[in-house]
């Protein structure tokens, strides 16, 4: 393997994958792995964080050489209205600052809001371009007050996702997603709105629940991308620790048992993540012995009284909820028993919290952490 990988040199690089909220980045991003990398929910600005997902494509003869390819799934692009949802922005940004292609995901089923179209020259939605920070220019706070302002620069986030990709000097690509959903011949008026708005390297419509057109999705990406050198070892397909993504699949379970109002304040820390004596294999003819216990305690933060109310449920029985569909995933993920408690604890108005929101990134929460607690393996990696 290693001589033909010499004889066909490596291709890798870093693929951005952008979107609006629900446009189908993480179900993708899952499909493209074959692994549960992020959580999938039906409601808008599941992912807060930049979410990696590394994807190893075997050489195929005539076609293309091996490669690795390093998906960065990013928060769903949108109008930011408090400082989580500017850090949520704040991750595409950087996820911008480090890729090789870009990948523009929009929802087939949903009407694409753009109120002009692209002339020579003119940006569409021109002004609101000036809130697009320049690489590494951090996040600017939008216009608040001035209502005819904020039209200006926020005609539709549709034109602002067109304002962030005119700024890029790589491949981009369109994927229209779930086309599972909708009529065929739907699609061409679809392209040919967006194809005005700017000149995509390749247009591929793809169902990622069906798998159809992934594999021309990633014949694609691996034709673009450089040739260099493997980032992640081989059986690595995700970059995040286990316990971020074990408070992230207990958010996931939070939004599927809550109404509209709890997802978005609820916020999910792991206080304490107990790991299993390692397995010692019992004598032939022993009883055999029970699958070790992951021992683990999670705080849910909200921001008021009656969302507490709302989590715990008469009788705790809501919090119970969300704790057992939890557990089922953890386990399966963990490949261990779990004893897993959680707790409802009131911040009141975390999401504008500066201190808070950036201690919910997994990649502070390690530095914080002493050196001896640091031993979890990331997923993917051999045990």
């Amino acid at each position: 393997m290693e001589m033909q990988e010499n004889e066909n040199p490596l291709k890798s690089g870093f693929v951005a994958i952008l979107g609006r909220p629900n446009a189908g980045k993480s179900t993708l991003l899952n499909a493209l792995t074959g692994e549960k990398v992020a959580i999938v929910s039906t409601k808008p600005q599941t992912t807060r964080n930049r979410i990696t997902g590394v994807v190893e494509v075997p050489a195929r003869k005539g076609v293309h050489p091996a490669a690795q390819i390093v998906f960065v799934d990013t928060p769903g692009v949108h109008k930011p209205g408090s400082h989580l949802d500017r850090r949520m922005l704040q991750e595409v940004y950087e996820a911008l600052e480090t890729r090789d292609v870009v990948l523009v995901l929009m929802d087939a089923t949903r009407r694409v809001q753009l109120e002009a179209v692209a002339q020579p020259g003119v940006a569409v939605g021109e002004g609101f371009d000036s809130q697009v920070p320049e690489s590494g220019s951090g996040i600017s706070d939008p216009p608040a007050s001035n209502s005819k302002h904020e039209r200006t620069n926020w005609a539709s986030e549709d034109e602002f996702l067109f304002g962030l990709i005119r700024k890029l000097d790589c491949p981009v690509f369109l994927v229209l997603t779930k086309i599972d959903r909708i009529p065929k011949d739907h699609l061409l008026p679809l392209i040919e709105t967006l194809t005005r708005q700017y000149n995509f390297a390749q247009i591929i419509p793809v169902s990622a629940r069906k798998r159809d057109g992934l594999d021309i999705l990633v014949r694609k990406i691996v034709e673009a991308l450089p040739t260099g050198e493997r980032f992640y070892p081989k059986e690595q397909y995700t970059d995040q620790p286990q316990r971020f993504m074990v408070a992230e699949l207990i958010r996931e379970s939070i939004l599927a048992a809550t109404g509209e109002e709890v997802p978005y304040s609820s916020a999910v820390v792991i206080e304490r993540f107990e790991e299993p004596q390692p397995f010692v294999p019992r004598k032939k003819g022993a009883i055999p012995a029970r699958a070790p216990l992951t021992r683990i305690v999670a705080a849910i933060y909200c921001e008021r009284d009656g969302q507490k109310a709302i989590l715990i449920g008469k009788g705790g029985v809501k919090l119970k909820e969300i704790g057992t569909g939890a557990r089922r995933q953890i386990e399966s993920l963990l490949g261990t028993r779990v004893y897993l408690e959680l707790r409802v604890i009131v911040e009141p108005n975390w999401r504008e919290s500066k201190s808070f929101v950036e201690s919910l990134d997994w990649r502070n929460q390690l530095e914080r952490l002493p050196g001896d607690q640091i031993t979890e393996k990331h997923l993917g990696e051999d045990e």
